[in-house]
């Protein structure tokens, strides 16, 4: 009934999503896990941090990127939430926001 290259083609299809599934899970963001005195920062440290933050945020190039990260970090919004703001997709917000990240990255490391 079925030859070879059928269960050839199945195998191949299986091990492909398998890969992709497995990449795709080890590029998800993971939590910080700390101890109890990491958890619960001051005031004077959450504060210190967010001025920080808005510092590099305003440095970002981009207007559209610069609203995504501060809806998303600063206001603790999620990307639903943010894309409906905008009147983009989920999908659009989630590639600004990777975007943003690796510039932020870039700025902060140099």
């Amino acid at each position: 009934m079925y030859t070879i290259e059928y269960y050839r083609h199945e195998l191949y299809r299986i091990a492909w999503r398998m890969q992709y599934r497995t990449k795709r899970d080890f590029k998800r963001e993971v939590p910080i896990v700390a101890g109890p005195e990491l958890m619960e920062p001051s005031f004077s440290e959450q504060s210190e941090n967010k001025i920080v933050m808005q510092q590099y945020i305003n440095e970002l190039t981009s207007e559209l990127g610069k609203r995504v990260i501060h809806e998303i970090y600063v206001n603790d919004k999620t990307e639903t939430q943010v894309a409906r703001e905008l009147q983009i997709s989920q999908q659009a917000v989630s590639k600004w926001k990777k975007k943003m990240i690796g510039e932020l990255y870039q700025k902060m490391n140099f």
